[in-house]
């Protein structure tokens, strides 16, 4: 079954302090002000994960049909589209994970050590 909008948010915000809002008319998911993913860009069928530029390059890598970069500057730096119709659960969770990791606090990121 392809994953939905509210699939990813839903996963989104089971992370610690996770919150949503909103900029440039797109859903984003933040930990304690800073965004680690988005919705809706460029299209209902995308979200977007931030993470390292080697972090991107092994998730496009393992799963080219789910990641690829975001165009420009954002996506060299790591900005990573996720299409939700051929994302699984487990591979968008540890994609979620990876990006609220790299933008929350050390000692909050702490708490999900295990996964």
């Amino acid at each position: 079954m392809p994953l939905t909008p509210d699939d990813f948010r839903k996963m989104a915000l089971t992370l610690p302090e996770a919150t949503e809002s909103a900029h440039m008319g797109h859903p984003d998911f933040r930990v304690r002000g800073k965004i680690f993913a988005t919705l809706g860009y460029p299209s209902d069928t995308w979200g977007m994960v931030k993470l390292t530029p080697e972090q991107q390059k092994l998730f496009v890598e393992a799963e080219p049909k789910i990641f690829a970069p975001i165009k420009g500057a954002w996506g060299r730096q790591g900005a990573t589209k996720v299409h939700l119709p051929a994302a699984k659960k487990t591979v968008l969770r540890s994609a979620l994970v990876v990006a609220w990791r790299n933008t929350a606090p050390k000692r909050l990121a702490a708490q999900l050590q295990d996964e």
